[in-house]
This record gives structure tokens, sequence and C-alpha cells, in this order.
């Protein structure tokens, strides 16, 4: 089954061409189903590459999905095509004072990481949106900034600066093996990481609310979960797609940025050579997998939630 988005955004031709099953406004609205709502809080600076990441994975379910996009009202984006929020999105305060309700909303990474939580020109309206998801949306799904921001605002866990970067496509091992987020994974399966911070992992495993589900020594938690996955943080970025890391790495070199090349990515270590993709199944596995989660855990009337 497919995803539903209008036909114009960027990201439907891109899709188009790669056989991901999307359908447009007006054929969906010929189908009387009931499909699974899920709202995306796009706070990344690639705007459109990040929804397509995401509807790429969104779209290799089963269930037809029906996407919301949200923005922050309070934040003016520097990065978006002109008019792009404007067409596409709806406003995160306008989702909230019309009381509408999702099966699943994805709260996504945003390059502001470094700043304290409260200096983030928008925290106070994502606040809002963290807090109306508690009560009005089944589950949950934080990305990397995303999961720091709602393990912080719902059971205070600080996040701290790493002494460098971790970047790169690291190993991460399951805890428990037959969680519903997990079925179909090996024990230890890559992903992608990128970032500069990290959130307090003394204080999730303390946090009796908190199962950290995933982790590695190098890397560190990857994914925890509560309320028995209506909240799931992921500490990286298993949307990402195959050229994603080759791109930031490029940027900061541009910038003069002391960067080393991301671990474990280009064969023998080396930029000039192209990357390959270790990651790709269990993403799509592990979205595929909240969605059924979500699909079957869901009242079919949201009101009754």
């Amino acid at each position: 089954m497919p995803i539903k988005i209008p036909r114009a955004l960027p990201a439907c031709d891109a899709l188009s061409r790669e056989r991901v099953f999307v359908i447009t406004d007006d054929r969906a609205r010929q189908q009387d189903i009931r499909p699974l709502r899920v709202g995306i809080v796009n706070l990344m600076p690639t705007t459109v590459d990040t929804e397509t990441q995401l509807l790429r994975l969104l779209g290799s379910s089963p269930l037809q999905v029906d996407i919301t996009f949200l923005r922050m009202g309070s934040h003016e984006s520097k990065n978006a095509p002109p008019g792009h929020l404007e067409k596409f999105y709806i406003s995160a305060q306008e989702i909230i004072s019309l009381d509408i309700r999702f099966d699943g909303l994805i709260i996504t990474g945003a390059p502001v990481e470094t700043l304290p939580f409260e200096e983030v020109d928008y925290w106070d309206e994502l606040v809002r949106v963290i807090d109306y998801s508690g009560e009005k949306v089944f589950s949950t799904l934080h990305i990397c900034w995303g999961a720091q921001a709602g393990l912080y605002r719902r059971y205070h866990i600080p996040k701290k600066p790493l002494d460098k970067k971790l970047f790169g496509i690291f190993p991460h091992a399951v805890n428990e093996q037959y969680h519903v987020l997990f079925r179909g994974f090996d024990d230890e399966f890559l992903a992608p990481q990128s970032r500069h911070t990290a959130s307090d992992r003394a204080a999730i495993a303390a946090e009796p609310c908190l199962t950290i589900q995933s982790e590695t020594a190098e890397a560190g938690v990857f994914i925890a979960t509560a309320r028995g996955g209506r909240e799931v943080y992921v500490t990286g970025h298993l949307e990402y797609d195959s050229l994603t890391l080759d791109r930031e790495y490029r940027r900061d070199v541009a910038k003069g940025l002391s960067i080393e090349p991301p671990q474990n990515y280009y064969p023998d270590n080396d930029p000039s050579k192209a990357p390959v993709v270790r990651w790709r199944a269990h993403a799509n596995l592990f979205f595929n997998n909240w969605l059924n989660y979500v699909y079957q855990e869901t009242p079919f009337d949201l009101q009754t939630m």
C-alpha cells in the first residue's frame, strides 16, 4: 500500500522513479479505508532530502500512510526552497489548536545540538508539540537531536558534548530481540551516526520509565523506548541515504572545519571511493516494525485514544 502525499511535493517524482508506491491526494479520496495518519516535524536544514529519506522508508510498508508535514511557526527556515514550507507544511501550533490527532509522529534531528535547549529559537513551540504528542499521538519517533529534546523535556535527561564528533557507520547491539521494533533484526546491525553530543547514558538507565533497547560501547545508547513503544528515541540516522554522510563531510571540509572522514563508510577510509550502503535493510525493517506496531495498537477512532 502507498504513502499519500501531494502530487507537487518534490519527493513524489524521486520516489516514483525508485518505484516506491505513492498515491496522490485526489486518488486517495476515492478509497474507503482508514489510513494511518503520520505527522513529520521536519527540523533538518536539508528539507527536501529529509522528506524524501523518510517517505522512502514509510513507503516501503504494506500499509497506507497519510502524511502531514509540520513546521515551527516561530522559526524562519533559511534552507527550504522558497514557498516550500508554506505550500506543503502546516504550522505545529495550528495542529495543536485544531486538536488534530495522529497515529504516529516523527520529530527529526536539527543542527542546534551544541546550543542549550532553551536557547533554540523554537524551543517553546517544540515543547508544546512534545507535550501534545504525549496525549494526542499514539507513538512518537524522535530522531537524533529530536531524541535528545524529547528525553530532556520528558525526563530532564541532559546532553553532554563529545570529545569529537561521532561520525560514521557503527555497529549496534539489540538488547531485547523480541521487542516489536526489532522483529527480524540481527544480533548486531549497522547504522549511521552524526552528532557532537550525547544524552547521558547513566541518566537514561536510571529512569524507570525508559528501556535501553540498543547500544554499543563506541556509539552509546542508540534506541530507547518508553510506554511500551509509544515513545521511541533514536540517537542516530537510520533514515540517511547513501550519500548523506558524504555531503556532510564535504560541506565541513569546504568550510575549513577540522573533520575526519566518517568512520566505516568509505572503502579503505578513502573519500575518493564511493561509499557502500550497509544499513538500508535494517532501516527499512525498523520503520516497517514501527508502522506495524502503530497499526496493530492504535484505536480505529483516534478520538478514543
